[in-house]
């Protein structure tokens, strides 16, 4: 035998390659309750848990929404070896839907062989690069980019009548955080926290802007700057009806901001001695009208001691519920009751008339409208909470934490854009109703996709094992119709008026079938 013919291979060597790969694949063989199952690692396939989101990608791609952000973002780099900014932004929006409340969780979606390329991204970014990329951004562009992007999420929504929701929640913090104080912090009084000032559009469950302060400044002189400069940036159209706060904005202040620039307010007032002299005075009298939800209300005039003027209040009151005595609670719920109790109850024996133990509230408000419905304003206002609890532990408002005070403003106003445009996505789905992510997400995003590529033809199979997945398939379907109908048939309109179109149709209950900006109907829309 030559020595030529001693190296001659005995498979083409691409072939070689081929069979090495395929005998590095383990399969293993488990005994389980169906008998033997043998499972083979398939570590390379392209495939995705978010099998779900190339709908809502197309939504984003439509809109030019996800473009516009990563273009004006002011994230430079250097070096060569940096990743590109589309990553570290489309990783942040991958994590945030995904439900991650921590940068370490990014991980679990490096593998993602999906989605990353159906956002135009290179790949998903590592942990230490996106807190890297977001400590490189400068605070006040920052501030600037997230804002307007924001307000472009909402923007041609506030065109409609709407009303301003403003209040505060506490992020309990367990490091050495900058700014993170003891203050006011209900549910762990004692631990150093920070204060998510917000705004919302009431109703429709829409983010405005939020801003991170100190522990120890939660109260609404610190919000004040801020969401002042939000309301004089608006044109004088798209400013609200009127604004709503509890009892921590029913100070002078306050009141006189919104009165300078012909807002309406209504806000709760606080128990001091002259609210509960007031509600001494006129607590026998007669004439208590019907409030609603069995409340009665009677409106007067107050001006308390650092008060520049006399305004108008609203009493109202309700009779306590009463238990059977016998009845047994549970701990936690009986120091929960004191604690309303406390709250509701002036302690004094002019409240018991007739024999009956009242609970009650004062309002102050600019607001010309009847008892009942200022009352009703008022309840309305709670659903700022069910915001807060969404927000903080649905979608990551309670973590995503740095030492440094500006990644968490940032981080904290990307989820409330990501969180925008998840709304508005369900919202062309299902219309007629707020859908949490809770739920929202397990229905609309999670499943598992494969992608295959023939040709020059690329196909996601999705495979959802929600009971409803159906349902779902039917109204992503029909609501991917629509966006290729805005596509094909607004070619002509512009991309802020294709977004009118967009908002219309989802936010449709809302405005009542209007075209925002106009006097026409929509006809065309999903559902």
């Amino acid at each position: 035998m030559s020595k030529e013919e001693g190296v001659v291979p005995a498979h083409p060597e691409g072939e070689v390659q081929i069979a090495r790969k395929q005998e590095a694949e383990p399969v293993n063989s488990l005994d389980t309750f169906a008998g033997k199952v043998h499972v083979k690692w398939a570590p390379e396939a392209t495939v995705s848990s978010l099998g779900l989101m190339p709908f809502f990608i197309e939504f984003l791609k439509t809109s030019g929404l996800f473009d516009r952000w990563v273009e004006d973002c002011p994230l430079h780099y250097t070096s060569g070896n940096a990743p590109e900014k589309r990553d570290v932004l489309g990783t942040l929006v991958l994590s945030v839907l995904a439900g991650h409340w921590r940068y370490a969780h990014i991980s679990a979606i490096r593998a993602d062989g999906v989605n990353p390329g159906l956002l135009g991204m290179n790949g998903v970014a590592s942990e230490d690069s996106v807190r890297r990329g977001m400590k490189a951004m400068d605070e006040t562009a920052s501030g600037q980019w997230m804002k307007k992007h924001l307000k472009a999420s909402y923007g041609p929504l506030l065109q409609e009548p709407w009303i301003l929701d403003v209040d505060t929640t506490v992020k309990p913090l367990y490091g050495h955080q900058q700014d993170a104080q003891v203050g006011y912090n209900p549910t762990k009084p004692g631990r150093p926290s920070h204060a998510y000032h917000s705004y919302f559009v009431a109703s429709i469950r829409m983010v405005l802007d939020m801003e991170v302060q100190a522990g120890n400044q939660t109260a609404p002189l610190y919000a004040q700057p801020e969401l002042w400069a939000f309301v004089d940036g608006l044109a004088e159209r798209d400013r609200p009806t009127f604004m709503r706060g509890d009892s921590h904005w029913g100070a002078e202040r306050a009141m006189v901001g919104a009165e300078e620039r012909k807002l309406g307010y209504l806000f709760k007032l606080k128990q001091s001695a002259n609210v509960k002299k007031l509600i001494g005075q006129i607590f026998r009298k007669e004439e208590w009208v019907e409030a609603g939800q069995h409340w009665q209300g009677r409106e007067d005039v107050l001006q308390l001691s650092g008060w520049t003027k006399e305004r108008r209040v609203v009493v109202l009151r309700r009779p306590m519920r009463s238990k059977p005595p016998a009845e047994a609670e549970p701990v936690g719920k009986k120091k929960s009751r004191r604690k309303a109790a406390k709250q509701l109850s002036l302690d004094l024996p002019e409240l018991t008339y007739q024999g009956m133990q009242y609970e009650y509230a004062v309002l102050v408000t600019s607001l010309t409208d009847e008892v009942r419905t200022v009352a009703q304003h008022y309840r309305d206002r709670g659903d700022a909470e069910n915001n807060f609890d969404e927000l903080k532990n649905q979608w990551g408002w309670a973590g995503f934490t740095t030492h440094d005070r500006k990644r968490c403003q940032i981080m904290g106003r990307i989820i409330a854009l990501v969180y925008n445009w998840w709304t508005i996505f369900m919202r062309l789905g299902i219309p007629d109703k707020h859908a949490e992510a809770i739920t929202s997400r397990p229905l609309a995003l999670h499943a598992i996709a494969r992608q295959t590529r023939h040709g020059n033809q690329t196909t996601v199979e999705i495979t959802s094992t929600h009971a409803k997945a159906s349902q779902i398939a039917e109204i992503l379907t029909k609501v991917s119709g629509f966006l290729n109908r805005i596509k094909m048939t607004a070619e002509q309109l512009t991309q802020g008026e294709r977004w009118k179109l967009i908002l219309s149709a989802a936010f449709r209950h809302f405005l009542g079938g209007k075209v925002i900006g106009s006097t026409g109907r929509l006809a065309d829309a999903p559902g």
